[in-house]
């Protein structure tokens, strides 16, 4: 019993790296959306580097829901 509530809490910490990524992908796109408003002429490239942060905050999340499936279903 007390092993399966360690499982969830550990679980439960895990996830807590979906709520940082959402705070990354916000700061992502709101300074694509400053940018874009004061530049407007280097829209091609603030997007493309808007998307690889967008990419690589995303898997920081991706790879904390990896690991709280991995505590809850592995051990």
């Amino acid at each position: 019993m007390e092993l399966m509530a360690a499982k969830m809490i550990g679980a439960g910490l895990a996830t807590i790296g979906g709520a940082g990524s959402g705070i990354g992908i916000g700061i992502v796109f709101g300074a694509l959306i400053l940018g874009i408003a004061r530049n407007p002429s280097l829209f091609n490239r603030m997007v493309t580097y808007a998307l690889l942060g967008f990419a690589l905050s995303e898997a920081v999340a991706l790879f904390a829901l990896l690991v709280a499936f991995i505590i809850l279903f592995a051990f």
